[in-house]
């Protein structure tokens, strides 16, 4: 499998550049390893809080003001304001990773609820809080996972439902995640794929999945989170010339599936050789999925929908 070109993971501009990361808290940058939030942070006890992730591949942000304003959104689902707006979160983003001097970035913003006063548990009287770091860019898979594609299988857990919380507003309520990440690793798997309660596939712990069907692409309508990535994927099946289906996906409908890959920011197009033990295909990465790699992580080259990471640290 072709590998996307540029630098490897850490790679920095400096050799004396802080290579585990930078962190912004409380109004100050400091090095990722010295952050952190109280722990009475109803983001810490409660999981009362809202991120979102943009990667930095070259020194440039991938789709940045498509990142910020999904976590706007979720901010204002989730009843949360912060004391910046959105140029000023690009702002920081960028100094996180200027300060870090990372070429290839994994770059999160997070809005918590913050401290209620005490004696209080009212959501209401909290003061939001807003935090960023960058750190070296992440992937899902491996390499060697990457090359020869990974390992999936259907959980038995089923995903949080949309009636209890919106899959749309990205959270950390991952416990159903954890759960079946366990499952996966005890049926000699790499990563799960969540059903929801009428057997539909929706998500696994950070990607979205497509499936090509009857030559088709299939992704989920209902039930997880919509990944930048994945709606990146949708763009450029268009240019190929490849119809997309955007609908309900039975696990069934996946078993038979002629290509599975997955999608993230952590790690793009990521093809899937196995599923539930069984080959998909012929057991390598398929044709479709690896044109729509090589023309994501070619369009990265060409700075397609990116912005140079700017400013000098202070």
């Amino acid at each position: 499998m072709n590998q996307p070109s540029g630098a490897s993971i850490g790679t920095i501009y400096g050799a004396d550049a802080p290579v585990s990361g930078i962190a912004y808290v409380g109004g100050a940058y400091m090095p990722l390893a010295e952050a952190s939030i109280p722990m009475v942070d109803r983001g810490f006890v409660r999981s009362d809080a809202t991120y979102d992730v943009v990667h930095v591949w070259n020194g440039r942000f991938f789709r940045l003001d498509d990142y910020v304003e999904r976590f706007w959104r979720s901010m204002t689902a989730l009843r949360m304001e912060i004391p910046h707006s959105q140029d000023e979160v690009k702002a920081i983003l960028h100094q996180c990773v200027r300060r870090s001097g990372l070429k290839d970035a994994y770059v999160q913003m997070t809005c918590t609820r913050g401290i209620p006063p005490k004696g209080s548990r009212d959501p209401r009287a909290c003061a939001n809080q807003f935090t960023a770091f960058a750190q070296p860019f992440v992937w899902i898979a491996n390499e060697e996972q990457r090359r020869r594609g990974l390992h999936v299988t259907v959980s038995s857990v089923q995903r949080i439902p949309p009636q209890s919380i919106d899959p749309r507003i990205k959270n950390f309520h991952w416990l159903d995640m954890t759960m079946a990440l366990f499952e996966a690793y005890e049926r000699n798997a790499e990563v799960p794929v969540l059903p929801d309660a009428q057997g539909n596939v929706t998500e696994g712990p950070g990607f979205n999945i497509f499936a090509l069907s009857r030559g088709r692409l299939v992704t989920p309508d209902r039930g997880m989170f919509e990944g930048i990535t994945r709606r990146t994927v949708i763009e450029l099946a268009e240019d190929l010339q490849m119809p997309v289906e955007v609908r309900a996906l039975p696990a069934q409908e996946l078993a038979r599936a002629d290509e599975i890959f997955l999608t993230s920011t952590a790690g793009g197009i990521m093809p899937v050789t196995r599923l539930d033990g069984a080959a998909v295909g012929a057991g390598t990465p398929g044709r479709a999925t690896m044109a729509l790699h090589d023309l994501y992580w070619r369009r990265h080259d060409e700075g397609w929908k990116s912005t140079p990471v700017a400013g000098e640290a202070a």
